[in-house]
């Protein structure tokens, strides 16, 4: 069996009587981006920053090409880190934030000055190495972050909300650069964040973390497509929840009754239930249709409101038991001649598109 580059085993951290994280295990492969996602609070900048040696952990271990690095001190690890301030030095100019940990480490001004001009072009940022950090946008002193961070070629870059204090458009900016910096130097990157957009764009797998433990672990697709829980459903996406009664189920399909009376069949059975057992029912609001195909289900509903957002139209309805959708149907002409057509209709979906759970 090959050996994980990092490894987290059994990792608990408790202050007092709570708990913040609860026996993670993790195998991290050397090259990946691995995305810790989940709401606050939920112990996933706490996993990082027992990683980085800033919190020592209550018991279990962490690996580094197995070896043990929780007797190492944090700035012994050899750990890249990026936070969500920049934590620039203000009186240093650009290049002498990069030179920074360079220096530190009394290397060779030779080696200094090649690795700046390095780090700098990686970052696009060549023609800003003379200026202060006071002079930047916030976005290019994030990048001065990255650039230091990986100045000394760490094995490891854990990146903490780095985004989260840029505008929308700036976010989305940074979002290509890192990408592009990790396809380029192949780091291994630990990222936190709360932002499932960034988590789904960044990643190539996602640990989704609740209340101190992860409830799942895979790539964007897995999360989203393949969701284990009915949280994870709710998490990643947007999605549409419809209390129902589990009637029976044949050959891996569920038949249920929803609480305006409706019976749905053929939906996907991942989840053992009893018969008459309360469930949720989870539609993804791209799944639905305003016109009927071969095998959908249907729900008579109130149409409430209606928009356009270019490739989709997003339409607001109430069920009949007072269930609000948000159904998000593409915009071709026949979808929208059938939002216009009345006030009042049924919508559709593949039942095979749904997922059920326990309530």
């Amino acid at each position: 069996m090959t050996q994980a580059f990092l490894s987290i085993r059994k990792l608990r951290k408790a202050f007092g009587a709570f708990t913040a994280v609860h026996d993670v295990t993790l195998d991290i492969p050397k090259g990946e981006f691995l995305t810790f996602l989940g709401p606050s609070g939920s112990g996933k900048s706490t996993t990082l920053y027992a990683i980085a040696g800033f919190q020592d952990p209550t018991s279990g271990d962490v690996l580094l090409q197995g070896k043990s690095l929780l007797s190492i001190p944090s700035h012994k690890r050899n750990i890249g880190m990026v936070f969500q301030r920049y934590t620039l030095f203000p009186h240093l100019s650009v290049a002498e934030n990069v030179a920074f940990p360079l220096r530190v480490r009394r290397r060779p001004d030779g080696e200094v000055k090649r690795k700046v001009s390095d780090m700098l072009a990686l970052v696009r940022l060549e023609n800003f190495a003379e200026r202060l950090p006071a002079a930047l946008s916030g976005g290019q002193q994030q990048r001065v972050a990255l650039a230091r961070a990986l100045a000394y070629d760490p094995p490891i870059l854990l990146m903490d909300e780095p985004l989260s204090a840029l505008d929308k458009k700036l976010r989305e900016e940074i979002q290509a650069e890192i990408r592009r910096i990790h396809r380029e130097t192949g780091v291994t990157i630990l990222y936190v964040t709360h932002d499932q957009e960034e988590a789904l764009h960044l990643s190539d797998r996602i640990a989704l973390f609740r209340d101190g433990r992860i409830v799942q672990i895979g790539t964007g697709e897995d999360l989203y497509l393949r969701p284990a829980t009915d949280f994870v459903a709710g998490f990643i996406g947007n999605s549409n929840f419809l209390a129902a009664e589990h009637l029976e189920t044949v050959g891996g399909t569920a038949r249920v009754r929803l609480a305006d009376g409706s019976i749905i069949k053929g939906v996907k059975a991942t989840h053992k239930l009893e018969r008459g057992q309360k469930a949720r029912l989870m539609v993804r609001p791209e799944a639905f249709r305003l016109r009927p195909a071969d095998g959908n289900a249907s729900l008579t509903v109130e149409i409430l409101d209606t928009a356009f957002f270019g490739d989709r139209r997003r339409v607001v309805a109430r069920t009949g038991s007072g269930d609000e959708i948000d159904a998000r149907p593409t915009s071709d002409s026949a979808e929208a001649n059938s939002v216009d057509a009345v006030s009042g209709r049924q919508i559709f979906f593949d039942p095979a598109a749904a997922f059920l759970f326990p309530a």
